[in-house]
């Protein structure tokens, strides 16, 4: 499995890091139950914090993507799934861009809700 980050990104780095993960999940390299690099690990080949590792991996815990087991570490939720990890990717990018324009939350979610009639 291949991390990325870019420093000079304005996506924080914890972000770039969930990003490969999604990426390796929906692609099908990574499947349900294998583990994902160690945190300390992972952050020493990138030359990162391993707090800024910890929040990416804490972001795909809270979208139920991972589960973080004490002793096992970071490993591929059963449910995630290909189809469910692009259309989490996509609602990510959907609200980061969103965010990026300006809108709030509020906002964010009327638009959502006001497309749902459009499909």
């Amino acid at each position: 499995m291949l991390f990325r980050v870019d420093p000079g990104s304005s996506v924080p780095l914890g972000e770039q890091i969930a990003a490969s993960a999604r990426r390796a999940i929906a692609q099908g390299t990574v499947r349900p139950g294998e583990r994902l690099p160690a945190a300390r690990a992972l952050a020493e080949s990138l030359g990162v914090n391993v707090h800024t590792v910890l929040r990416g991996y804490q972001r795909l815990k809270d979208e139920g993507l991972i589960e973080l087991r004490r002793g096992r570490g970071a490993v591929v939720a059963a449910a995630a799934s290909p189809a469910h990890v692009r259309l989490s990717a996509t609602a990510h990018h959907l609200i980061t861009e969103a965010r990026s324009l300006g809108l709030t939350d509020e906002e964010i979610v009327t638009l959502v809700r006001s497309g749902l009639g459009t499909a």
